[in-house]
């Protein structure tokens, strides 16, 4: 993926890159020590809901003993900007259908979204107790698509992908026999869950936004990430189908533990104070997923 990466943006030399683990704070430090370091970006988690019901202790070690390694590390080397990959699982999962904004109430379904608020508090009070120190989090909704040229996109190591649309996508392809769906007696309209897509690429552009954002210290802030409208799963499903020009076949199952109804973005104050507001539908979403996933049927491999 890095040299896709290099070539896409045209470089003449190698994108410096370290395989260590954030769990590894003597490898995390080492990074550190061979580099003038100016922000971070935190993206670094075990990142399924159902799995994380499953080995919630695997999600508290890596998630939060990670970040916890990470900001230690920041700190020791007077690193003080840092910009969170964090999710709209922390909020309270009384929804009502309604957009959720970054002042709703907090609480979680799952392991993997207690991760994510406890992550957000770690970074919370190092700003408060730090000099200097500024964060951006910014909570995702439901990322998807790829880069445009079909060369950069999600591979997902699982059998099954654990996100619906490298799963769909993967069906299209014949990799996979059928969709399954999980639950059909959800509060929708389709009894399906709705979610809020964002392309992955306006996802980036975001991230080079709030980059920017740090250098004008103003401490800790929170962003939506999010389109504002919302899909039911068989909506993606068809929408998928209309991309690659075929049927894809799915099957229902039964609901998973953590799932719930409907999450939608209210994305006002990432247009207001940010300037950034989505460019890409729900069409460029599934043509672009399906350019990638027809050029690299076995990811990266």
């Amino acid at each position: 993926p890095l040299r896709r990466v290099e070539k896409l943006a045209g470089l003449s030399s190698r994108v410096p890159f370290h395989k260590v683990d954030l769990t590894d704070r003597e490898g995390l430090r080492g990074v550190f020590q061979q580099h003038s370091i100016g922000s971070v970006i935190h993206f670094a988690a075990l990142k399924a809901v159902g799995e994380s019901v499953q080995k919630p202790l695997a999600y508290y070690r890596n998630n939060v003993a990670g970040t916890l390694n990470l900001m230690d590390t920041m700190a020791e080397f007077g690193v003080k900007n840092i910009v969170f990959s964090s999710s709209a699982t922390v909020y309270e999962a009384v929804y009502e259908g309604l957009p959720l904004r970054e002042d709703n109430p907090l609480g979680c379904t799952s392991p993997y979204g207690r991760t994510k608020l406890f992550t957000e508090s770690v970074i919370r009070d190092t700003v408060d107790a730090s000099e200097g120190v500024n964060a951006i989090m910014l909570r995702y909704f439901n990322p998807t698509g790829a880069h445009e040229s079909g060369t950069m996109g999600e591979a997902p190591l699982q059998a099954f992908p654990n996100n619906l649309m490298p799963y769909v996508s993967q069906v299209a392809i014949g990799k996979l026999p059928e969709v399954h769906v999980f639950g059909s007696d959800y509060n929708t309209r389709d009894g399906t869950g709705v979610r809020d897509y964002i392309h992955v690429m306006d996802l980036a552009e975001a991230h080079v936004i709030a980059l920017k954002r740090l250098a004008e210290n103003h401490g800790y802030e929170i962003f939506n990430l999010g389109s504002g409208n919302g899909q039911t799963v068989l909506e993606m499903i068809r929408a998928m189908s209309e991309a690659c020009g075929r049927d894809i076949p799915y099957k229902i199952d039964p609901r998973r533990p953590g799932d719930i109804d409907t999450i939608l973005c209210e994305p006002s104050k990432a247009a207001k104070v940010l300037g950034f507001t989505v460019r890409r539908d729900l069409k460029q979403m599934c043509t672009d997923l399906w350019r990638w996933q027809q050029a690299n049927p076995n990811g990266y491999e």
